[in-house]
């Protein structure tokens, strides 16, 4: 099924006030009637229609309108522009609930005590605190330090297995990369 172009009528109406193609080349590129595009041509159809220009929403080329203009058996070829709306990465930070929001320190202090080879950068953006927080607590002046009991994030949901490995995977390769340039 071939597609239609957006506003039909009124991408008829700019091509048949901006170009020289046949009533016929049009009916088939707006997948209208032949019958309909002449009413519109005679004004008795579509009057007060503002024309909507096809080559501004990337349906068409001034190439293609020439090329089928000088030849009035050639059909217009509609661009299908097919956009993926979803994406593989999806960067927008998840909701955390109030009663969740408290246990953010926790489970930075799990992670500073479990994976101390994580910078505290990442464990910031991993856990959503800030990396000032982190470093508190990993100097132990956090204010409320006295009070954290580590708990696993990924056990409370804050952020994936996945994510957690692959911030160990970085941390281990920035290691090794600090340990050649020592060499």
């Amino acid at each position: 099924m071939t597609k239609a172009p957006l506003m039909p009528v009124a991408t008829a109406v700019w091509l048949l006030d901006n170009t020289s193609l046949t009533f016929k080349q049009i009916a088939e590129f707006c997948k209208m009637h032949e019958v309909e595009i002449q009413s519109i041509a005679d004004g008795e159809v579509g009057k007060g229609i503002v024309g909507f220009n096809p080559i501004i929403a990337g349906q068409l080329t001034k190439e293609e309108i020439e090329l089928s203009s000088q030849d009035q058996n050639r059909p217009l070829q509609i661009i299908e522009n097919e956009i993926n709306i979803k994406s593989e990465k999806n960067n927008n930070k998840k909701y955390v609930p109030l009663s969740k929001r408290q246990d953010k320190p926790d489970s930075a202090l799990w992670l500073i005590k479990n994976h101390s080879k994580l910078k505290d950068s990442q464990i910031a953006r991993l856990v959503g605190v800030t990396s000032g927080s982190v470093k508190a607590i990993r100097n132990k002046s956090y204010w409320n330090y006295n009070n954290l009991n580590p708990k696993d994030p990924v056990a409370m949901g804050l952020f994936s297995q996945k994510d957690l490995l692959d911030s160990i995977e970085k941390a281990d390769r920035r290691i090794k990369r600090e340990q050649k340039l020592k060499q």
